[in-house]
């Protein structure tokens, strides 16, 4: 159960109502962790500005890549709310059926080449606590990248940090689109639940 309960946007400051729209493109619904951060309307607008900035295409990441690194990251942490809605922004943003079905298991998977299973290892490790980002680890991430790409994929290794915790700490409950998409595409692979998020 939620520790605090999401502002319905007609509660929000209208500026912030209208900025936190964006959430609507990549994932159908304005997520109630960015709702309820909305009771501190600078953090809603801060988050939402880190969100655009690390989720934009720059070239070197592809969103639909991004939002899988994102899925890793949160599969890592545990947390179930960032996952379900990490696997439905992945498939908004073009993965293909055999990606979503692998990607808890990249390394084994054809479907992702080295530069992507190093990128997804280091989220992997990144994500752990204790951080188990080791210099081999580090190595294969740079051997495949460019500086400009590792910024990026820690830029969103860092932002699902933040999410992670804030959802698991905070109980955000599930909208009902990510809820679906869990179940149809996680429940039976890795045994996602919705557990403490309703």
């Amino acid at each position: 159960m939620a520790l605090v309960r999401p502002l319905e946007e007609d509660e929000m400051d209208p500026a912030l109502a209208e900025h936190v729209q964006f959430f609507k493109g990549p994932l159908g619904v304005i997520p109630n962790s960015v709702r309820t951060m909305a009771h501190r309307s600078p953090i809603a607008r801060a988050f939402t500005d880190l969100n655009v900035a690390v989720m934009t295409d720059y070239g070197s990441v592809t969103p639909e890549f991004k939002r899988l690194i994102g899925y890793v990251s949160s599969y890592a942490s545990g947390c179930m709310y960032c996952q379900a809605h990490m696997i439905l922004a992945s498939e908004r943003f073009g993965a293909s059926e055999e990606r979503l079905g692998d990607v808890f298991d990249f390394e084994g998977s054809p479907h992702f080449s080295e530069a992507e299973k190093s990128a997804l290892a280091f989220a992997h490790a990144a994500t752990q606590v204790p951080n188990a980002v080791t210099p081999e680890v580090g190595a294969r991430l740079n051997a495949n990248w460019p500086e400009d790409a590792v910024v990026e994929i820690m830029g969103v290794v860092a932002l699902f940090g933040y999410l992670n915790r804030w959802n698991d700490s905070m109980g955000s409950a599930l909208e009902d689109l990510p809820i679906s998409k869990g179940e149809a595409r996680l429940a039976d692979t890795t045994g996602w639940t919705v557990g403490k998020h309703v």
